[in-house]
């Protein structure tokens, strides 16, 4: 028992900083690292395929790392080793990132591997933070102020850093490396070095959660009274790929299609970030009220609509030339946004309610093991999608994923709720 045991939000503020450099980075990162690489590398499936790097690093390695976190016993702690490893070096050749790419590609690869692998070591440790400094009764809201303040961090990303690489692109790379080391000494003069509530947090890690489902939770699904939730996971895996395409390669159709100025181009995918972090909570309190099902299921139809209409604005301005085209793209990008409030916000409560209490663990690892499987294969498929075809079949190939995910969601949610009527009429 814990009982009497320090807490202090102050600390979890500390600990949300890290999670905001974090974000910032790799909201950053996806954005205009395609475009980095598209100084050398024309195709956009290999670039994608690149961008999915991050992904699998983190289903492979993470888990292992956040295993030997629990396990590590040091004088500053179990968790402040890896993040004495991992952030200084992730800041150092984060910054390094502008100047590899001036270089040669071979040094940009070695710089970029080097950084994944980095931000790799560091991510398990800095998340395990939190509950180590928190009683599970305040956990919630603690993960509310660490998710709030990750979602501050995405927004500075595309807004504040897409500025700064308008004036100078080694610029945001040098503030966030700066701002990414900052918070590695915010974190270590203030962590504890033997956290009040540490025990074996790796259950909490999404991707350790991944890693352990894979055999076993693939096994079970085959069970015929598995299918309604299979379909539910298959409907989260096929969306994931057209969102993930998306956040990765926007700012390549804006740059090599529309014209636009590189910062202008992460400027403008802001909007859609900062619509989802504004209707976040109302989306969540209509999944509530409504069904977190229906909810989805609406976003479904919507964003498709959205993703679709996207190609065909710079056609408009044909007919009425005094239209901004670039406003008129972020205005359809925040509505997006909200299309994907929708979505996302009801996706894992919905899975974890899926097995009941005894089985929240166990679908909440197949949940995270069906996003992140899809973040690393969506890049490489949508950018073959505009290798083969055209810059604008990158939204046709997002809103195809979504009106099959509409198909899947349907299709198990309808499932579920017979096997539930049947049993409520057998007992």
């Amino acid at each position: 028992m814990n009982v009497g045991k320090p807490f202090s939000y102050g600390k979890i503020f500390v600990i949300g900083s890290g999670f905001f450099a974090l974000m910032l980075i790799w909201t950053f990162y996806n954005a205009y690292m395609p475009l980095i690489l598209g100084e050398y590398i024309e195709s956009r499936a290999i670039r994608g395929a690149i961008m999915g790097l991050d992904n699998l690093l983190a289903v492979l390695l993470i888990p292992v790392i956040g295993a030997w976190s629990d396990r590590m016993n040091t004088k500053i702690g179990n968790r402040l080793p890896f993040l004495v490893v991992g952030m200084p070096v992730a800041a150092l050749f984060f910054m390094l990132i502008p100047y590899g790419a001036a270089a040669t590609l071979w040094i940009l690869l070695v710089v970029d591997i080097i950084f994944l692998l980095a931000m790799t070591i560091y991510r398990a440790p800095v998340i395990a933070l939190m509950p180590d400094h928190t009683p599970s009764e305040k956990r919630s809201t603690a993960n509310g102020v660490i998710n709030f303040m990750g979602g501050v961090g995405a927004i500075v990303a595309l807004f504040g850093l897409s500025t700064l690489y308008g004036i100078d692109r080694t610029y945001p790379f040098l503030v966030a490396g700066l701002l990414l080391f900052l918070a590695f000494i915010m974190l270590y003069f203030t962590v504890d070095r033997h956290p009040p509530y540490a025990g074996n947090t790796e259950d909490e890690l999404e991707e350790t959660q991944a890693a352990k489902s894979f055999f076993h939770g693939l096994s079970q699904l085959k069970k015929p009274e598995f299918r309604g939730h299979l379909f539910i996971l298959i409907a989260i895996f096929i969306y994931f790929i057209g969102y993930t395409g998306i956040e990765a390669l926007f700012t390549v159709y804006a740059v090599e299609h529309l014209r636009m100025e590189e910062s202008a181009a992460g400027f403008t995918l802001g909007f859609f970030s900062l619509a989802f972090v504004l209707f976040a909570i109302p989306a969540g309190l209509l999944g509530s009220k409504r069904g977190k099902a229906p909810m989805m299921l609406l976003g479904l139809i919507f964003l498709p609509i959205i993703f679709v209409t996207i190609p065909f604005l710079p056609y408009l301005q044909e007919f009425v030339p005094s239209l901004n085209q670039t406003l008129l793209l972020q205005i359809t990008l925040f509505i997006g946004g909200i299309a994907w409030a929708f979505i996302n916000v009801q996706a894992y409560p919905l899975v974890a309610d899926l097995g009941g209490k005894s089985k929240i663990g166990f679908f909440t690892g197949l949940y995270y093991l069906f996003s992140m499987a899809s973040a690393i294969i969506a890049p490489g498929i949508l950018g073959l999608l505009m290798d083969l075809f055209t810059h604008p079949s990158l939204f046709y190939g997002a809103a195809v994923s979504f009106v099959v995910a509409f198909y899947f969601l349907r299709k198990g949610s309808r499932m579920i709720l017979w096997k539930s009527a049947e049993s409520i009429k057998v007992s």
